[in-house]
């Protein structure tokens, strides 16, 4: 691998944002992001189930390869997201019921998050050793709770704001998400894309 560990979790969190640049993972940003104690727990959740991912993914891939069934490898990422977000839905709920109920649908539906399975997919794609491969899945799930605290700690400021009428809501909040991406577009400097 050329890329240093620092460049590779740089690239993932910054240039090239899972949420902002990529637009993967929305429904958790749009639908988590009114509150920033709420948004930082998401965002604690998607980066853990993105490390579990990461780590079963690196080795489903190498094991597929070995045994010449590369095919079933999309299932198998379906499946080990699954579990992982299971394992962290039932931890949750014995841990903090009111977070559980503060974060509803949207915990379960990390499993169809899209940037989770984008993440296992991609690494395998760059061909990421495994050290490469955890600090693409960190770096991955700081860029996603980054984005979703910016976000939060925006829409918690506007709450307390005049809005007009037509803006009110997702409007508002597409617009701002829209102008967050474009400035994380500046770091596209920082770094090329392995």
């Amino acid at each position: 691998m050329d890329a240093s560990l620092a460049s590779v979790f740089v690239n993932a969190c910054l240039v090239n944002n899972f949420v902002l640049a990529y637009f993967l993972g929305i429904c958790p940003f749009l639908g988590v992001s009114g509150r920033v104690d709420t948004a930082m727990r998401m965002g604690g959740a998607v980066t853990f189930v993105m490390l579990v991912a990461s780590v079963c993914a690196f080795g489903i891939h190498r094991l597929l390869i070995l045994i010449g069934a590369p095919y079933l490898e999309l299932i198998s990422f379906i499946v080990v997201i699954a579990s992982a977000v299971q394992l962290v839905e039932m931890f949750v709920r014995r841990t903090s019921p009111t977070l559980f109920r503060a974060l509803g649908v949207y915990l379960p539906l990390i499993t169809t998050n899209c940037a989770i399975l984008g993440l296992a997919v991609f690494q395998t794609n760059r061909g990421y050793d495994f050290p490469h491969a955890l600090a693409y899945a960190l770096g991955a799930g700081a860029g996603f709770s980054l984005a979703l605290l910016l976000i939060s700690g925006i829409r918690e400021r506007l709450a307390l704001r005049a809005v007009p009428d037509i803006a009110q809501g997702l409007a508002i909040t597409l617009v701002v998400a829209g102008i967050l991406s474009l400035a994380f577009m500046g770091f596209a400097g920082m770094g090329s894309a392995p």
